[in-house]
């Protein structure tokens, strides 16, 4: 499926020329010249409308619309049609003849027989995790309790009433001022004994008056909770806290001197990595039928008492390593009946993860261990999904064990895990459809660079169901016919269609884009392999070339590098670098080739692909950039003295790695909001690739380009948002104080006084790349 038939047209014509380019003031104006993409999307629930959210026009905000799907009509959905709205992600019930849904903060349950609607609160504080319970009553949290709702009477109850501080009865424990009190004092032993009696009065009432509210925990003043979960039986509470008065690490603090009051003004912003490790997690059950806390010893766990970062721990320089390794809560999901509690743990030092059970009723106090993947580098961000079969005795869960995100089903009493897809490419976000059978997720399977929708049964190859190769999420309808796709091309921003499942027919419902914007004729994308000198697999990357390139001619090349580290750029979908994209091909314009590489650390390639900048960051993918540079000199006429290189956070910490470590092979770049020193960045994205910098210093040391910097010969601009709070504007600023030092010349630092770290305002889009095409066209044509 295409959205035009211009477009479709467009994809047989490589290189084809632009009609109508637009200008550099047009690329970076405000987006809304191009047209809204889709940024939400859903099926109501009677499968004869979608919904979807997009920006409104010269405004901030979002409306949301209705498509007829029987007509094709798309309205506006008005005030008096928002009360019988269906919301995203409902949850439904064992034989999907009921729904439920949050909107606007509040819960309605939805009919499918009869199609009526009841709304269950109203103006109380946000509602979330709904659920069907096993007793026809409906559970809710609510902040860090949990509630309880009768369909039938709309009466609502406190499942859980939790409170984070001290028992007014008990008070602290080992009170040596309280014990002596006590201990001298017969009238305050009495009243203290007459306090215990009402209290347990209290609690015997309530246990047999059920129009009573239940009795508060005290859970300490000096923890915090992490997450609560309800069972759908409502006997147990799953709790994950942390202490309340961990240390945090030192908080950076911003300067803004472009403000509202005319005075300079101080925000709080993060600490640095290793200044604020992530604190063990403390799990427990609560019995609320019997009011008892049974802790979850997580002792049993294999490798728990491991030190992956031994290695590093030489001479006692570094902390001693903790008897038994700390631990997060990923995630938790209780079995349909509530027979069962898995749940994902995570080491705090970033090595392991493990999929466990519990069965509360049978042995709260026993865990079951499901699946445990380790990994000497990291464990991904991505790829942790998990949930129940219907069966209510098997689980199904993502694990990179083989080097790709695949599916995989294990069943928590006997039996090993089966691998439900499997292959060099990667499984993100499944689903199981209503059949309880079938997986539905979104695969590259077909290539890196191409994401379709796909299904797979238990057993079998999995189905390419679409082959637009750039789906970006779905929602199947409630009878499992049809589905909801968002997808988007590289010059088309995110759009709908419906897919019939039975004939595999596309329908496009929206396009969205502009007609000025519909009206240019962009090339076809061209995404090539660049053989790597490091590895056997090629590096994927996009290329932009003149349409025809004079025989005998050198170009001057310039190199973009995609933000994050892990991210992916070399794809068919619309890029989260839009503007980068047209500016390319601005510069093919003017007499570049311009080079956009997937470099190793970038997301789609699999586990090694990711891990590969493990302890050395800007190493790997400089290597990737090199390979590029010589492969454009071969295969595409660049002049490999005239090459240039850009990009923003990630990219600007790789361009100056490339400036100051390669200054033969780069004569300018452009370092975007960089990283100059990972010491300095955040500790949950730095920790896993680097570990921290007391225990690991050299790691640091060799991924920061401000150790480089005396190797600086080419021209180098540095563009920073002053009130940056991901990259933190200082980085820049270091390295500025840093080439002063060094008496180093042909750089400059542009600072942005009001832009964060992802700019927003034109002005500052239109400033930054006039910057960017002076520097590469002054620094590189003949």
């Amino acid at each position: 499926m295409r959205i035009s038939t211009v477009m479709c047209c467009l994809f047989s014509l490589a290189c084809a020329p632009l009609c109508a380019a637009p200008t550099l003031e047009q690329i970076m104006a405000d987006p809304e010249w191009i047209g809204p993409p889709i940024e939400q999307a859903w099926l109501g629930l009677d499968d004869r409308h979608a919904y979807y959210r997009i920006k409104k026009a010269g405004s901030p905000l979002r409306e949301l619309r209705q498509i007829d799907l029987a007509n094709g009509g798309d309205v506006a959905v008005s005030d008096d049609m928002l009360a019988d709205a269906d919301a995203g992600n409902p949850v439904f019930d064992r034989e999907r003849r009921r729904a439920l849904f949050v909107r606007s903060g509040d819960l309605f349950l939805r009919d499918l027989r009869n199609g009526r609607l009841h709304q269950l609160t109203r103006g109380v504080e946000a509602i979330a995790d709904p659920r069907f319970g096993t007793d026809g009553r409906i559970l809710v949290r609510q902040g860090d309790a949990w509630l309880t709702i009768d369909p039938a009477t709309g009466l609502g109850a406190t499942l859980v009433d939790l409170r984070f501080e001290d028992d007014p009865l008990e008070g602290k424990k080992d009170d040596v001022l309280r014990d002596t009190q006590l201990r001298l004092f017969e009238t305050l032993r009495r009243m203290r004994s007459d306090r215990q009696a009402e209290r347990d009065e209290d609690l015997r009432l309530r246990d047999a008056d059920g129009s009573r509210g239940v009795a508060p925990w005290y859970l300490g003043k000096d923890v915090t909770t992490v997450m609560n979960d309800a069972s759908p039986d409502g006997r147990w509470l799953l709790l994950a806290t942390q202490p309340g008065k961990a240390e945090r690490g030192d908080a950076g603090k911003m300067p803004m001197y472009v403000t509202e009051s005319g005075y300079t003004e101080i925000e709080d912003v993060r600490s640095r990595v290793g200044r604020n490790t992530p604190v063990a997690q403390s799990f427990e059950l609560l019995d609320l039928r019997n009011r008892a806390r049974i802790p979850i010893d997580t002792a049993t766990l294999p490798g728990i008492k491991d030190d992956p970062l031994s290695a590093l721990r030489v001479g006692g320089k570094s902390a001693k390593a903790p008897a038994t390794r700390a631990l997060t809560l990923l995630g938790s999901r209780w079995s349909e009946d509530g027979r069962y509690i898995a749940l994902q743990l995570r080491s705090v030092d970033n090595k392991d993860r493990w999929l466990v059970t519990i069965e509360p009723g049978r042995d709260p106090k026993l865990l079951t261990v499901q699946h445990r993947l380790s990994d000497p580098a990291w464990i991904n961000w991505s790829f942790n999904e998990f949930g129940w079969m219907p069966d209510n005795r098997s689980l199904w869960y993502l694990s990179e064990e083989t080097g790709f995100s695949h599916l995989y089903v294990k069943p928590v009493t006997v039996g090993g895990a089966r691998a439900i897809t499997q292959g060099e490419w990667e499984v993100a976000s499944p689903e199981l459809g209503a059949d309880g059978s079938t997986f539905w997720f979104i695969g590259n399977a077909s290539h890196p660079s191409t994401f379709d929708l796909y299904r797979t049964r238990r057993s079998g190859t999995p189905e390419r169901m679409t082959t637009l190769a750039g789906v970006e999420s779905f929602v199947l309808s409630v009878d499992g016919s049809d589905a909801l796709i968002v997808h988007s091309e590289s010059y088309t921003p995110a759009q709908l269609a419906t897919l019939s499942i039975p004939d595999r027919q596309l329908r496009n419902l929206t396009d969205t884009r502009t007609a000025a914007y519909r009206g240019i004729e962009w090339p076809a994308l061209e995404i090539v392999p660049v053989p790597s000198s490091h590895q056997d697999r090629p590096v994927w990357s996009k290329l932009y070339r003149p349409a025809r390139m004079e025989p005998g001619k050198r170009y001057p090349a310039v190199l973009f590098v995609h933000g994050a580290g892990y991210t992916q750029n070399t794809h068919r979908r619309f890029p989260y670098y839009f503007r980068e994209q047209m500016f390319h091909h601005l510069l093919v314009e003017r007499g570049f080739v311009v080079l956009d590489m997937d470099y190793r650390a970038s997301a789609g390639y699999g586990r090694d692909w990711r891990t590969a900048i493990y302890q050395r960051m800007g190493h790997p993918e400089l290597e990737d950039l090199i390979d590029g540079v010589d492969w454009l000199a071969k295969e595409h006429q660049v002049d490999t003295g005239r090459v240039g290189v850009y990009g923003g956070s990630y990219g600007g910490f790789m361009t100056l790695m490339a400036m100051f470590r390669e200054p033969d092979r780069f004569a300018a770049g452009a370092a975007l909001r960089p990283v100059t020193d990972w010491r300095h960045y955040n500790h949950g994205y730095t920790a896993n690739i680097l570990n921290t910098p007391d225990l690991d210093p050299e790691s640091h040391r060799i991924s920061s380009p401000i150790e480089y910097a005396e190797g600086l010969r080419g021209d180098l601009l540095i563009a920073h948002g002053m009130l940056d709070d991901n990259v933190f504007y200082q980085d820049s600023v270091m390295l500025a104080q840093r080439l002063i030092e060094l008496e180093k010349e042909n750089w400059e630092l542009a600072s942005d006084p009001l832009e964060r770290h992802g700019y927003i305002q034109p002005e500052s889009w239109l400033d930054q790349y006039r910057r960017i095409l002076k520097l590469f066209e002054t620094s590189l044509s003949p």
